[in-house]
């Protein structure tokens, strides 16, 4: 009888390194208890790491670096995949995607419509905030982060070398979407969002 340890570290090795694993990915193979007994004990025994709680990975292996750990913007999409939840980053984290700041910011916040919670990654962290609808129907990669971040900014307070940095990075968004996304946006935020469209 093969022992629910030896049937998950058989499933994980099936799959790429990097990838995150969580419990639940391996609810066939016993009760939830037996299964995260077996990953405690393949974390213990150096086979896989435990990059958060119930979150684990086998790390990708570089010839540079050694083993290479998934970031937290990994680990926040392989939560919201798993949850089947929507995140839009925000704060910070936002003004960083856009590379409007060079900062990287030790907490993630998200918007999200799932369950609001904080995941620790050592140093860093990953906040999930419950928010509306509304603020997580936007469509566009750029301008749903052009928003938050904005928003971050502060009416009155953007100067004029990141609206030019926010202007050229609009460029590239698809019209549809954001003509979509200006009408989710704060009035000030829709009028700096306006100057990027090429009407005429």
């Amino acid at each position: 009888m093969e022992s629910i340890e030896s049937k998950i570290k058989k499933s994980i090795s099936r799959k790429k390194r990097g990838e995150l694993l969580f419990p639940d990915d391996f609810r066939g193979q016993g009760s939830s208890e037996a299964v995260r007994l077996a990953l405690h004990r393949l974390e213990k025994e150096g086979y896989v790491q435990r990059v958060a709680q119930g979150i684990y990975v086998r790390p990708k292996i570089s010839k540079y670096a050694g083993e290479v750990l998934p970031t937290a913007e990994e680990i926040a999409k392989a939560i919201a995949k798993r949850d089947k939840i929507r995140l839009v980053p925000t704060g910070a984290y936002a003004l960083s995607a856009l590379g409007l700041s060079t900062q990287v910011p030790m907490k993630l916040v998200f918007l999200t419509d799932g369950a609001p919670r904080e995941i620790k990654l050592g140093k860093r962290s990953i906040k999930l905030k419950k928010t509306t609808p509304k603020n997580l129907s936007a469509k566009g990669g750029i301008s749903r982060l052009v928003i938050q971040a904005l928003r971050e900014i502060g009416k009155d307070r953007l100067t004029e070398e990141e609206e030019a940095k926010i202007m050229a990075l609009l460029k590239k968004e698809d019209q549809k979407n954001l003509l979509h996304d200006m009408e989710l946006a704060p009035v000030w935020v829709q009028k700096i969002m306006e100057k990027s469209l090429d009407i005429g």
